[in-house]
């Protein structure tokens, strides 16, 4: 496994070592002690999650608040996505900063996103499903959101407002500036 660093303070891109022949392929997607190792962050991930999507959906940007935040590994196994990032952490030098990476089932690029960070995907490809690891249990009450197409943030999401398909509740989430304001 490879760890390369983002733009973002505690958040990283991994690279798996895969191993493929004329069966197929095998790749470790996720090894605790090497990501302590290569990282310094000691991760307990609980709960795995699964979204299958087709192209033009937008998940997020979603968060837990409190003691129920969430750290993620996410990962494509099938079609492709734009993951992004965004830091919320007040006290960070990258709060309200955003990093995108495009992940998909053939290249098995895997985005860390560490707890105080809002995170969502578009779907660019048909038929995709993403799988993420969490470091603490889904709450409902402490999930939170920031529109996705907020200006402020200016994230490119590979679409068009108007092409984008979101569920009823990511359109109304709040601004970046509103849920600023609201803590």
């Amino acid at each position: 496994m490879n760890i390369k660093k983002t733009p973002l303070k505690d958040c990283f891109i991994l690279k798996p070592a895969v191993f493929g022949d004329g069966r197929g392929y095998f790749f470790e997607s996720f090894n605790k002690k090497k990501f302590k190792k290569l990282t310094g962050l000691n991760i307990d991930f609980v709960q795995d999650n699964e979204s299958f999507s087709n192209r033009g959906v937008i998940r997020g940007l979603h968060f837990q608040t409190g003691e129920w935040a969430q750290a993620k590994l996410v990962r494509v196994i099938r079609g492709k996505v734009l993951d992004v990032a965004v830091d919320i952490r007040k006290n960070s030098p990258t709060y309200g900063k955003h990093f995108s990476i495009e992940l998909s089932g053939e290249n098995k690029l895997q985005l860390f996103i560490p707890r105080g960070f809002a995170h969502g995907f578009s779907v660019l490809k048909e038929n995709t499903i993403v799988s993420y690891k969490c470091d603490n249990y889904y709450n409902k009450e402490s999930e939170s959101g920031i529109f996705p197409f907020d200006s402020d943030l200016d994230i490119n999401w590979g679409l068009l407002e108007h092409e984008a398909v979101l569920s009823k509740k990511d359109k109304l989430l709040p601004s970046f500036k509103d849920y600023i304001n609201q803590i």
